[in-house]
């Protein structure tokens, strides 16, 4: 009985001991990836950092560092990072750099959901606000002190948004073990801190002039993460390796610009309508086709309001109809404004670079109804142009008699036999003229002038 309860002591011993070694292991010291992130966090950036964070689950990364410059981004976009840092099995760190560099907004839900965040020198983050993010109206300005409702002037959605963001960053807070005042004050008031002043509140836990900095001053901390377990950084001496946007997150970040996918959907609606007023060239048909179903696919990426591109749509219709209808300019000016405003309520984001300015709208519609205008020009040019084809140009046409057999008359009349018959005898040599078409027949008269000398005579017109 004592040899069994002394071989259990150990075997529970070894346990405790094996136990502890796992939970607190020891982060692989090869590599730490840097990814930046600069600009608004949209689809790409999700795609980007997805990426890396799948990458170094799967190699000796011992760091994944996110070097962040945003003003902010897409709500859904910041969500689907904030669960794929928290469910990587390799430690985050998100660093704001460099100097002058931001995490506004989206960036500060990020900050607070990575295992350490630290800041260079002159940069700050916070104005978490979710302003325009999936509701009609935002909190009020930083230092007013009014609750989510009133900020909102009573908006129930725009409270709802507000206390949903307000409990998630908290949440992250508590999670992190960062300050959670100043991380509600950041979403209800949109309160904002430089890098000293996060690190005196404890919202961050290092200043770093770069990277490497960075990595020197993390080295031997303890991370634990999400799943549990404990790991101690060996980021000393570590190579970095930096991993940048391949063509497709280049190609992703470009059609998630709102301005970009507008310019698309224009020139797949002009494409179409040229393709069926001018049907069988093909090119403008499938490069509208194309452009359209990008613009579609932006589209869903983006909190887009749907009733500004149906406006936009209008607008694009009448600027085309004023190109063939005798409006006198009211269906034209008329477009310009439903396309100016479709762009307008577009796009439900304040978050620069998802903005579309109206700048670029008005240039956009102006240039869209010069192009239509001119298109207009032309139509009418040709329309008063004399025939240079087909039956009706073949009236009046000159030529002259070839050869006469069995009774039938032949004539070169622009290079082309044709049969020819007349009020008068023809033969050969006679000059004559088009007055009529019968089928494939020419009825033809004789040019004034013809005489006795010239009959006879075989020559080319």
């Amino acid at each position: 009985m004592r040899m069994l309860v002394m071989l259990l002591s150990l075997w529970l011993g070894f346990a405790a001991a094996t136990q502890g070694e796992s939970d607190n292991a020891t982060a692989p010291a090869g590599k730490v990836l840097v990814v930046t992130v600069a600009g608004a966090i949209g689809p790409a950036t999700v795609e980007l950092v997805s990426g890396a964070l799948q990458r170094a689950s799967g190699e000796a990364v011992g760091l994944l560092v996110l070097e962040m410059d945003t003003p902010g981004g897409l709500d859904t976009s910041m969500r689907l990072m904030i669960k794929a840092i928290l469910a990587s099995p390799v430690p985050v760190a998100t660093f704001v750099s460099p100097d002058g560099a931001r995490a506004a907004s989206a960036g500060t839900f990020i900050l607070y959901a990575s295992h350490i965040a630290a800041m260079a020198p002159a940069t700050n983050l916070g104005a978490a606000s979710p302003v325009s993010i999936g509701a009609p109206a935002g909190p009020s300005p930083s230092g007013t002190g009014k609750s989510a409702d009133e900020a909102a002037g009573g908006d129930v959605m725009a409270s709802k948004v507000t206390n949903d963001a307000a409990a998630y960053i908290r949440g992250l807070a508590a999670l992190r073990g960062r300050d959670a005042d100043f991380a509600e004050r950041a979403v209800r008031e949109a309160a904002s801190l430089s890098a000293h002043e996060a690190l005196e509140s404890g919202v961050i836990e290092y200043i770093a002039r770069d990277v490497a900095d960075l990595l020197g001053q993390v080295d031997g901390r303890e991370v634990i993460l999400d799943s549990g377990s404990r790991l101690t950084l060996a980021t000393a001496g570590a190579s970095v390796e930096r991993i940048d946007p391949n063509w497709r997150h280049q190609v992703l970040a470009l059609i998630s610009n709102p301005q970009v996918a507008l310019v698309l959907m224009m020139i797949g609606i002009y494409g179409l309508f040229f393709e069926f007023t001018s049907p069988g060239f093909g090119v403008p048909g499938v490069a509208g086709l194309i452009c359209l179903l990008v613009a579609l696919y932006s589209f869903q990426l983006l909190p887009v309001n749907w009733a500004g591109v149906v406006l936009i749509a209008l607008g694009a219709s009448l600027m085309l109809a004023e190109a063939f209808l005798p409006s006198f300019g009211a269906l034209g000016i008329g477009g310009i404004v439903a396309f100016v405003v479709g762009g307008l309520f577009l796009v439900d984001s304040d978050v620069p670079g998802l903005m579309v300015s109206l700048p670029f709208l008005v240039a956009l519609g102006v240039t869209s109804a010069l192009l239509l205008f001119a298109i207009g020009v032309l139509a009418v040019r040709a329309r008063h142009r004399l025939v240079v084809s087909g039956r009706e140009q073949m009236i009046g046409a000159r030529g002259r008699v070839t050869h006469v057999a069995e009774g039938a008359s032949y004539a070169d009349i622009r290079g082309e036999m044709w049969h020819v018959t007349g009020a008068q005898a023809l033969r050969p040599g006679d000059e004559i003229r088009v007055t009529g078409m019968d089928g494939l027949r020419l009825r033809v008269e004789l040019v004034a002038g013809n005489d006795g000398n010239n009959r006879g005579v075989k020559s080319d017109v």
